[in-house]
């Protein structure tokens, strides 16, 4: 949650790219980030691997007119529309992008080398044939707010009550130590989305952020069994809705267009 999922990069640059806003060498150089290559395997008309400027520019031949994402979870196939074969993949990876405009999507698989601290990060999109349905469980831009605000206050409350590590001030250092390596990095989505998904992602981030922290914290002075597993089960509502917040944030791009907002 609290690392830009790669599926995440991909829809929101690929979609400023598709939309004119970018141009191709930034839309990769901002989809690649720190990895040291990504491919795309398996489009259509293409017999192997390709760049992502040939795999974007043959998406857009193909007709697609934008990009979603999915995060799903293990009973949770969140942006996912099937068939079981791409929503197991998917789910394997724990993140997609759907094409909007084509029954295609695009599963990561990321191949590392190297020893700690240089590692070198190849990823390999495979392309598949997807079912043109809606996307299970993504709210709307204004639904998502609405619930985070209240899973934020919720997460704190839970935190608190049982006295875990990081849910004071060892975690709110985390979450400005956080954005400030986000400031000093790219933006958090690309040129052309509305403020609002720019604000529902920043706080989903500070919600998963929140999250992981108390995970990361050790139990904090939750020490029996039943403690714990309170604890979680008091938290995994709250990261579901984050997960489908930020789904909602990356996907406000192709909704807007659909409403004929760009």
């Amino acid at each position: 949650m609290l690392s830009e999922p790669r599926s995440g990069r991909l829809a929101a640059w690929g979609n400023a790219l598709l939309a004119g806003f970018v141009s191709p060498d930034d839309a990769v150089l901002a989809i690649v980030g720190e990895d040291a290559v990504h491919r795309v395997e398996g489009l259509p008309g293409e017999t192997g691997p390709v760049g992502l400027t040939l795999a974007l520019g043959r998406l857009r031949a193909l007709g697609v007119a934008g990009l979603r994402v999915a995060l799903p979870a293990p009973g949770h196939p969140l942006g996912l529309s099937g068939p079981p074969d791409f929503n197991a993949r998917a789910l394997d990876a724990e993140e997609a992008v759907v094409c909007h405009g084509a029954a295609l999507g695009l599963v990561p698989e990321v191949y590392e080398a190297g020893p700690a601290g240089d590692v070198h990060v190849e990823v390999v999109w495979h392309c598949l044939p997807v079912r043109e349905a809606p996307p299970a469980d993504v709210p709307s831009l204004g639904e998502a707010e609405r619930e985070l605000a209240e899973a934020l206050r919720e997460a704190t409350e839970v935190l608190s009550r049982l006295d875990v590590a990081g849910s004071g001030p060892v975690a709110e250092a985390a979450v400005e130590a956080y954005r400030a390596r986000a400031e000093r990095g790219r933006e958090i989505l690309a040129t052309g989305y509305p403020p609002r998904a720019v604000r529902v992602l920043e706080l989903a981030q500070r919600v998963g952020l929140l999250i992981s922290v108390a995970y990361e914290n050790g139990h904090g002075g939750a020490v029996s069994a039943s403690e714990m597993a309170a604890r979680a089960e008091a938290l995994r509502p709250v990261e579901r809705t984050a997960r489908r917040a930020q789904v909602a944030a990356y996907n406000a791009f192709v909704e807007e267009r659909e409403r004929g907002g760009h």
